[in-house]
């Protein structure tokens, strides 16, 4: 898990203004998902996300593609303070 956490980390604070801000968690929930929550400056959301999403959608992609496991689910949120 903590693999993902460093991608996601990686990439998050190559796009925002603030790298300090980024905070990055996982977890596994009970049916094997492993969830990542991205938390960031209220000002570099905008950023994250992209024009109608683009940006957060490829980092979603990327951490998919990256799965270890053939059949492990990965979501990636975007939390908002």
């Amino acid at each position: 898990m903590p693999a993902y956490e460093e991608l996601i980390s990686f990439l998050v604070k190559n796009i925002v203004t603030k790298p300090e801000d980024v905070e990055v968690t996982s977890k596994r929930s009970e049916n094997g998902v492993v969830k990542v929550m991205i938390r960031t400056a209220p000002e570099d959301i905008g950023r994250v996300i992209g024009k109608r999403g683009v940006t957060i959608n490829a980092i979603r992609y990327i951490a998919k593609a990256s799965s270890i496991k053939p059949n492990e689910k990965v979501e990636v949120d975007l939390l908002e303070e």
